[in-house]
């Protein structure tokens, strides 16, 4: 049996959550593999708004296996609000969530560590969610960190006096306030004793044995494709590897067994933090997108920066991560719009066009050309079909699936599971 790999295209915010939730029913395993609780993946239904941090998506579906893989840095803390705040809803913890031993563990001065580097950076801060997850990374590359099994070990409070130590001796060169370690500290051993009480597993095991017996899987990312370490708009981008790729390391699995790649990104363009945005609006449309989408992030509660859609990386995203199926999300939010523009090329200093990503442009140094379609200026909230789209939304679709030569299987006119239009 193959893995699908679902992720996102753009720089995050794309909609993964829902999409996982609607397509969590063909699924017997929901498995996350990177990132950590700056990830806020949005679920709505029966007039319900749900955001998961760490916890895979499918877990709202009974009878479906949630992995939190070996990529993910978590944070025990968040961990143990999170199913706690999701017990009125009868959710069989104990049956269905698996958290993978290799798992690398945030503890209290990581995050003063993230917020002791962005204050530093001044300016030139990259706009991270001070959650630790990056100074969780270095440690993890840095062969330093602590993993979920080392909790299990009678030499754990040894372990993380020692890099702790290593901890504050940065934040002294920094001269960073640590007086609030303390309080942290009994919020993160309490929740280690509660971590203990979950399924802990040999997760790469579980997933290939899964595998094996024939069950499908879908893994789910974290962040975008723009966001990827290596890939992505560096030096503004997340600490893992967000593309499909990641899912491999992430989980354990190789790269033979990927099946499907569905790739989501957004009728229009978001991004929450610093970093180059080409088709960014500072104008009133950008404002009045900004708020029919509710565009504030569900991490940090942020308001995002808005812009129209950018085909030359969409078509890149789609390149590195093999993308097989599209899923557009947030049509209905450009339902307020006469006229919608869509980013076909890049001008560059020199004057010359290109409709690729090259490594000088994470300057930001570069134009947008734009290709003006019509609006349909009319509402969605009824549709339940493709057929009974408006024209000008058929066109807008079929034009922007033409142009990335993968198709588009679904379009999101709402927040609410049920207005998801399959094609």
């Amino acid at each position: 049996m193959k893995m699908d790999v679902l992720l996102g295209l753009q720089w995050g915010d794309e909609g993964k959550g829902k999409i996982v939730d609607v397509l969590a029913p063909r699924y017997d395993v929901v498995a996350r593999f990177q990132g950590g609780p700056n990830a806020g993946h949005t679920l709505e239904f029966d007039g319900i708004k749900h955001v998961l941090h760490q916890i895979p998506s499918g877990i709202f579906r009974e009878n479906i296996r949630n992995i939190v893989g070996n990529g993910v840095v978590l944070d025990p803390v968040i961990l143990r609000k999170e199913i706690e705040g999701l017990q009125r809803f009868n959710i069989s913890f104990k049956k269905n969530l698996f958290v993978s031993k290799k798992a690398t563990i945030i503890i209290p001065t990581h995050k003063l560590l993230d917020a002791a580097y962005e204050k530093s950076k001044g300016d030139k801060k990259i706009g991270s969610t001070l959650k630790g997850i990056g100074p969780t990374y270095q440690d993890k590359i840095g062969r330093v960190a602590l993993r979920i099994g080392d909790i299990l070990a009678d030499d754990f409070r040894e372990k993380y006096t020692a890099l702790v130590s290593k901890h504050m001796e940065i934040l002294s060169f920094y001269d960073y306030d640590a007086s609030n370690l303390p309080e942290l500290e009994k919020a993160f051993f309490e929740a280690v004793e509660f971590c203990k009480t979950l399924n802990l597993v040999d997760s790469e095991y579980e997933m290939n044995d899964l595998l094996q017996n024939g069950k499908k899987v879908l893994a789910e990312g974290a962040q975008g494709s723009l966001l990827d370490i290596d890939f992505g708009s560096y030096p503004f981008v997340t600490s893992s590897n967000t593309m499909a790729a990641g899912a491999c390391t992430g989980l354990g699995v190789s790269p033979s067994k990927i099946g499907e790649v569905f790739g989501i990104f957004k009728a229009y363009c978001t991004r929450v933090g610093s970093g180059p945005f080409p088709t960014e609006l500072f104008d009133a449309t950008g404002e009045a997108m900004r708020k029919e989408g509710n565009e504030f992030g569900s991490t940090t509660g942020r308001p995002r920066r808005c812009g129209w859609l950018d085909l030359p990386s969409l078509k890149y995203s789609i390149m590195i991560n093999g993308v097989t199926q599209l899923f557009m999300m947030k049509a209905d939010v450009l339902n307020i719009f006469d006229q919608i523009n869509v980013c076909t090329h890049y001008e560059l200093p020199d004057g010359s066009r290109v409709d690729r990503l090259a490594y000088e442009q994470n300057d930001g140094d570069v134009k947008p050309i734009y290709k003006t379609l019509p609006g349909w200026h009319t509402s969605l909230a009824s549709v339940t079909s493709f057929e009974q789209f408006p024209k000008e939304l058929k066109d807008y679709v079929t034009y922007i699936e033409g142009e990335l030569n993968v198709p588009i299987k679904l379009v999101s006119v709402g927040p609410d599971r049920k207005q998801t239009i399959l094609r």
